[in-house]
């Protein structure tokens, strides 16, 4: 039976259950189950109804699978807090740990297409983690925890770290709580580290040769008097 090999393939990655008992009042799989339907309903143009199935398992499960999603064979989402959008595609046996978006772009025009990703067979979505657009994550791609991802992702490769780093604020001169930036002596990864070191470094070239623009500037102004 399909539900008895999809909960094999759950204990198979998870050690924790003790029996397919336990698995089959997972949140991930009551979730799956609902979403099979309500993506029946989406595909006889039941529009209504299939929203009404994924509001439903959205409400006992916190997992938020939109309706119109493919998903193939024994996906795992462990523990839940994940939103998987209408054009998003999964293949077989696909791993999703808590608080991940498989999100799509948000075009102004309302015009639909594919705007969210594609995931390959035998790919592992680590805690939040943030796939984004119509992107392709290859067989058997690894994404850590917390990685943001906005392009394609070759088979068997592994991805981890966000895209953007901001710090709008001057770190050396704020004090107490930075919401948006953080020392270089608080930082841990070398990489980080040497990125903050350059980023300060060019500010301090930036305001001596802004001091000597102003320094030249007088001395013009005073040969002229």
């Amino acid at each position: 039976m399909a539900l008895l090999s999809l909960l094999d393939s759950i204990k198979a990655r998870d050690p924790a259950p003790r029996s397919r008992w336990e698995i089959l009042f997972y949140p991930g799989v009551i979730a799956l189950g609902l979403h099979r339907f309500a993506h029946w309903l989406w595909g006889g143009k039941l529009y209504f109804l299939a929203r009404m199935v994924n509001h439903f398992a959205r409400a006992i499960t916190a997992i938020d699978i939109h309706p119109g999603a493919k998903i193939g064979e024994h996906l795992f989402i462990d523990h839940g807090f994940t939103v998987i959008g209408e054009t998003a595609e999964i293949g077989k046996n696909v791993t999703i740990y808590q608080c991940v978006t498989l999100g799509g772009t948000s075009p102004f025009d309302g015009i639909g297409g594919k705007r969210h990703p594609t995931l390959e067979d035998n790919v592992v979505l680590g805690s939040g983690a943030q796939v984004l657009g119509p992107i392709t994550i290859g067989k058997g791609a690894r994404v850590g925890a917390g990685a943001v991802v906005t392009k394609d992702v070759a088979p068997g490769a592994t991805m981890v770290g966000p895209v953007a780093r901001p710090i709008p604020v001057d770190a050396e001169s704020t004090k107490g709580f930075m919401p948006y930036g953080t020392p270089c002596d608080e930082l841990t990864d070398p990489v980080d580290i040497k990125l903050c070191q350059l980023e300060q470094e060019l500010k301090r070239l930036k305001a001596e040769l802004e001091a000597a623009r102003n320094a030249a500037a007088e001395a013009r102004g005073s040969r002229r008097a």
